[in-house]
């Protein structure tokens, strides 16, 4: 896509006004956009905020009651709106929902097995010094992965394992589980098809209006969870459907707006500033409330920011996100967890160690299994035309930003994470 001219560029009603709104703009365009970098560190702060419940060490930091690594999972909500929406205005619907299920699934699934069949038996066998009745214990290894194959996490140990680490005991969470981190895969996906179903209407392509409302009305509807919540009988997926969906419809709404919406330094800075005042201090509906200033932060920082070669090239940020918590439960079975003095040495030795593990089945994950099935995926889907063309902008096409090419290494992660 070639960088429209400066006078085709103008925003506001004259060019003094036009110069105020584009000034320091960016483009986010190109495979070296910083948005699989800012990935990659939002899976990072899942990692490290994880860490402290499954030390045994608490919550970790808190910005009012949410911690590092759901403010992180909301970020990726924010990434992915962004880039699923520009996927479903390019692609027909059979072939969007294609890319989609390829970028999810099947690393997802071979998670659950590598979990069931390598992670599971070693904790199995620390805790019963054989490996007799594994097989057939509740959570058996099968249903584990049958069980969870649709992204809906039913559950979560695999032959009662892993019950000997610290957040399995009943003095700090009580919970059994190999991978607390899968729950939002399920939203994520359940986001896709809102999206996708919703750029189905011809008015809704063409117009960032019904998203637009969308998006007011999700950030609502959280805010009123809880007298909503009787409706749905005691129904725990609507709340976290709700408090995740609003940052998805702020990128997809975003996204929309693009040719119309600079990227620049004092409309990102004025966003960051005004969106610290709701998460900080406006109670559980805060940062659903900031979404749409949070999203441009992330857009903003993703054209700003240029991935380094090897990352933009290599998305490893999805297996990151998937294999970081049964890596940490791993190593806190082995002890991990306790080395050093007091919680922060002891919390920094043992993330170091989780990263260490997680990195090399992150990169397995990405070359055996999601980039072949990714390049597979949009070979079958590049010479289908969608049914119904994606809207031309109603404006000429801004210079600040690029529309972000619908290659494999674009794609975010889930959260995390999918293009």
């Amino acid at each position: 896509m070639t960088a429209a001219t400066p006078a085709q560029t103008p925003v506001g009603d004259t060019p003094v006004l036009a110069g105020i709104w584009r000034y320091g703009a960016r483009e986010l365009g190109g495979r070296t956009n910083g948005l699989n970098l800012i990935r990659l560190v939002l899976a990072a702060m899942v990692l490290f905020a994880h860490g402290f419940y499954l030390a045994g060490a608490g919550h970790g930091p808190m910005v009012n009651g949410e911690n590092l690594g759901g403010l992180a999972v909301m970020g990726f909500f924010a990434i992915s709106g962004y880039l699923i929406t520009g996927s479903r205005l390019r692609k027909s619907l059979g072939s969007y929902l294609l890319l989609r299920a390829s970028r999810i699934f099947p690393a997802f699934l071979v998670c659950l097995v590598v979990t069931a069949g390598v992670f599971a038996p070693l904790a199995y066998l620390q805790a019963h010094r054989s490996l007799d009745g594994f097989a057939t214990t509740a959570t058996t290894p099968a249903n584990f992965v049958f069980t969870n194959a649709t992204l809906k996490m039913n559950a979560f140990d695999v032959a009662g394992t892993p019950s000997t680490v610290p957040f399995a005991q009943p003095e700090n969470w009580g919970a059994v589980s190999w991978n607390g981190s899968l729950w939002t895969l399920y939203y994520e996906f359940l986001c896709y098809i809102i999206i996708a179903a919703m750029l189905s209407v011809p008015l809704l392509r063409r117009s960032a209006w019904g998203t637009g409302a969308a998006l007011v009305a999700s950030i609502a509807a959280y805010a009123t969870v809880d007298r909503l919540e009787p409706y749905f009988g005691g129904n725990a997926e609507p709340r976290m459907l709700l408090r995740l969906l609003p940052f998805f419809l702020a990128g997809a709404w975003l996204y929309q707006v693009r040719h119309k919406m600079a990227l620049t330094w004092p409309v990102a800075l004025a966003a960051a500033l005004v969106a610290a005042v709701p998460v900080v201090f406006l109670g559980h509906w805060g940062p659903q409330l900031a979404a749409p200033l949070l999203a441009y932060v992330i857009v903003y920082l993703g054209a700003l920011i240029r991935s380094p070669q090897l990352i933009a090239t290599h998305d490893i940020s999805y297996g990151v996100y998937i294999y970081a918590w049964p890596s940490q439960q791993l190593l806190a079975i082995a002890g991990v967890h306790s080395l050093g003095l007091g919680h922060w040495p002891g919390i920094v030795v043992y993330d170091l160690a989780a990263v260490a593990l997680t990195v090399p089945l992150a990169i397995a994950s990405w070359l055996f299994v999601e980039r072949p099935v990714l390049e597979r995926a949009h070979r079958v889907t590049a010479s289908v035309r969608p049914r119904i063309p994606a809207p031309e902008p109603t404006q000429p096409t801004p210079e600040v930003i690029l529309v972000p090419c619908d290659q494999p290494t674009s794609e975010p992660t889930t959260l995390v994470t999918l293009n």
